[in-house]
């Protein structure tokens, strides 16, 4: 009998670990229908991504730096820094803000946009406003690419034509409780391109991703994220790397830019906010998380760092999010 094949072990991956903790939640939908000649302006939303599906194209898709990208029925995209961005039905077609439709709850987080007068037909797209949840992986959201298309996935990913094919026909067909379920397969073929990208070698990236493409390297930054309240020192770290402290502090911040200090308090800052602003811990409580010994030396380094006292980021921060 001919041996079974067996997958190799994967080597250990530090981008692909730092992602096992990630959440790529949407906090507002659009099932969006409009009459061509059409063009729908999406504007800059600090801190979010922006993800559509196109339940009936084709339409464009013009970016903030002028590109153009053809989208076709059935077709997803993830834009992970959000950015100005326009849906046409021809290049030529003026955009118009798709805050000035007007618009019909269909449930708590979904509405429908539909121009007056639109015939059936025209083009269909299904929208989210997202946020990830990366637990101070900011710096990989901004080595992203300002268009990530989940058609250059589907032959690794097969997987995901399921998905899509499901997002076709809950959109176009409006059963009950499509909305909901649109939403949930949006997160989860979000998350699929992210993951996919991250797979794929991050593509062209550089700067801190180049660390983690390190292995030793980025066995230290893994170490850091999973236990950002440990009071690291450089010795400790450079051991984690096998090497000299002179060697790991030269190597680390050729990479990054910055001290491993210095990076582990940038990264602890990343997730106070985060804490602080979206999960409403309180500030002490974030503090000793983060292995600060006193509030008063971690509001120190949190306004050093992010420039205002973490008890106005929390006043400033509705209650809603809660």
């Amino acid at each position: 009998m001919a041996a079974l094949d067996m997958d190799p072990v994967p080597d250990f991956d530090p981008a692909s670990e730092l992602l096992l903790g990630m959440r790529l939640v949407g906090v507002q939908y659009r099932r969006i229908e409009l009459a061509p000649p059409c063009g729908v302006r999406f504007d800059q939303a600090p801190g979010r991504a922006q993800f559509h599906f196109v339940g009936r194209g084709p339409l464009l898709l013009r970016t903030a730096s002028g590109a153009l990208h053809r989208l076709d029925t059935g077709d997803a995209v993830l834009l992970p820094q959000g950015g100005m961005h326009e849906l046409l039905s021809s290049p030529e077609v003026p955009s118009r803000d798709i805050a000035a439709f007007e618009s019909v709850d269909i449930c708590e987080q979904v509405c429908a946009v539909k121009p007056a007068a639109c015939p059936a037909g025209g083009p269909l797209v299904f929208s989210g406003c997202m946020e990830f949840h990366l637990g101070g992986m900011q710096m990989l959201v901004a080595s992203m690419p300002e268009v990530m298309l989940v058609g250059t996935l589907l032959d690794r990913y097969p997987e995901i034509r399921p998905m899509l094919d499901a997002m076709e026909r809950e959109a176009r067909t409006r059963r009950a409780g499509f909305a909901g379920i649109l939403a949930r397969l949006a997160d989860v073929v979000s998350a699929f391109i992210v993951r996919g990208w991250v797979e794929c070698g991050c593509g062209d990236a550089t700067g801190w991703v180049q660390a983690l493409r390190d292995p030793r390297l980025g066995k230290v930054i893994v170490a850091l994220h999973r236990d950002p309240g440990r009071p690291w020192t450089v010795a400790e770290l450079a051991a984690q790397m096998g090497s000299s402290r002179s060697v790991f502090a030269e190597r680390f911040l050729a990479v990054t830019g910055m001290t491993p200090l210095r990076y582990l308090t940038e990264l602890r800052m990343q997730l106070a906010v985060q804490w602080i602003e979206r999960e409403r811990l309180p500030i002490e409580a974030v503090a000793y998380r983060l292995g600060y010994g006193s509030l008063a030396a971690f509001s120190r380094a949190f306004k050093r760092v992010v420039g205002q006292p973490p008890g106005a980021l929390r006043a400033r921060t509705p209650a809603l999010q809660a």
